[in-house]
């Protein structure tokens, strides 16, 4: 295994925060969503440098305890407070997805649509990112193409119209993304 990517389905029973501590533990590198970000909040872990996080609005204000709305207000500020807090690189997921990492300038994701905001949507980025890192072994260059990658495929499912797109849409549209 050269890449975890842990959160999406895991839920927050026992069982499940010791399978997150059993992969904080792996030393493998790691790309960190859903409940994993949610398990984070609640128990805490150790800043560290392998990992991208993916959270969505809701998520950073857990993981910084702070209500989404404060995220909104000023999400370059929130992308920094998630820098300094965790370290790593941070995706912060939304309209204009941002990507930041200590040292770096942050990037801002211009692709994308309103039709993404689809459950699973998150969970498809988390398996590019880890696909991608697994390929490239750089976190800040994994996680800017991931972001780009899934933000065009879902540009490319939502050819069609944006209203109903689901997860394996942009799942569908991905292959052809990262193969152009």
């Amino acid at each position: 295994v050269d890449v975890i990517a842990v959160g999406p389905g895991l839920g927050r029973s026992a069982w499940a925060v010791a399978a997150l501590n059993a992969v904080l533990k792996s030393g493998k590198p790691l790309v960190v969503d859903a409940d994993a970000l949610n398990l984070l909040a609640e128990h805490g872990a150790p800043a560290r440098e392998d990992w991208i996080l993916t959270p969505h609005p809701g998520e950073a204000g857990r993981l910084l305890g702070v209500r989404a709305e404060d995220i909104q207000r000023d999400r370059l500020a929130a992308l920094d407070r998630l820098i300094e807090r965790f370290h790593g690189t941070i995706v912060l997921k939304g309209a204009g997805t941002l990507v930041g990492a200590r040292g770096r300038t942050p990037g801002v994701c211009e692709r994308g649509n309103p039709g993404m905001a689809t459950a699973g949507s998150g969970d498809v980025l988390t398996g590019a990112i880890a696909g991608i890192l697994a390929q490239c072994r750089d976190h800040w260059t994994a996680a800017r193409v991931g972001v780009l990658v899934h933000a065009m495929a879902g540009d490319a499912a939502a050819r069609g119209g944006e209203r109903g797109l689901l997860a394996g849409d942009l799942a569908r549209e991905l292959h052809n993304c990262v193969n152009l």
